[in-house]
């Protein structure tokens, strides 16, 4: 059932290590088992973070903190951890209870990131860090580039307020919304440029969600200078 995945990842990893890596809670829930992907989920988190902050240290000398941040972000947010968690057809692989596979779970951002992340943490468990780095630096190869080529490295909500402000246009506002329990809130924000949604964003915090909604409004309008 996992040979591609693992092909695509060039590990390997025990069948029954997977399926807890894919086990959401409503899963476990419907069917009374005690466990599910979420220790997994929170060991990759930090797993991923370490990797991500060390690539890029290493990668950008030049950048100091207040750059490398809002960069590391770009990476290891919402969105990003989906996209990548599609590249890879995760969603096919994730154990759902009927109430979330109703209601299209499978490609639900926050559940492909939890996903990746859990999955991740799998890799370290199984085949440790040195593997676990190799295998997260080709995840994230695509969408560092991406994220640099974006201004990603930059302070969002800094670039787009002096973006704004030379444009005559006041400072831009943001709307932020939240759902799921306390435990595992996700947070998107609407970035709104003279009472004007301008862009979207979504993260695990409302600082991150405003970077994201900001850093794609960014984008947008430096397309629509003349």
């Amino acid at each position: 059932m996992y040979s591609n995945l693992l092909k695509q990842l060039g590990i390997e990893l025990s069948p029954e290590l997977l399926e807890l890596a894919f086990t959401h809670r409503s899963f476990a829930y419907e069917t009374g088992i005690s466990t599910t992907n979420e220790r997994l989920e929170f060991l990759g988190d930090s797993v991923l973070g370490l990797i991500v902050t060390e690539e890029l240290y290493v990668k950008y000398p030049d950048l100091d903190e207040s750059r490398l941040s809002p960069l590391r972000s770009g990476i290891v947010n919402m969105r990003a951890l989906a996209d990548i968690a599609r590249t890879l057809e995760l969603g096919k692989y994730i154990r759902l209870g009927k109430g979330e596979e109703v209601t299209n779970g499978r490609d639900k951002n926050s559940l492909l990131a939890d996903a990746l992340e859990a999955l991740i943490g799998a890799i370290y468990l199984e085949c440790g860090f040195e593997k676990s780095t190799t295998v997260v630096r080709q995840l994230i190869k695509e969408t560092l580039d991406s994220a640099m080529s974006k201004g990603a490295g930059l302070d969002g909500k800094t670039a787009l307020q002096e973006l704004l402000a030379a444009q005559g246009k006041g400072s831009p506002e943001y709307q932020v919304s939240e759902t799921g329990p306390d435990h595992d809130k996700s947070f998107t924000a609407v970035a709104l440029v003279a009472g004007a949604a301008i862009a979207e964003g979504s993260g695990k915090s409302k600082r991150e969600a405003e970077q994201s909604a900001a850093r794609t409004a960014l984008e947008i309008l430096s397309l629509l200078e003349p």
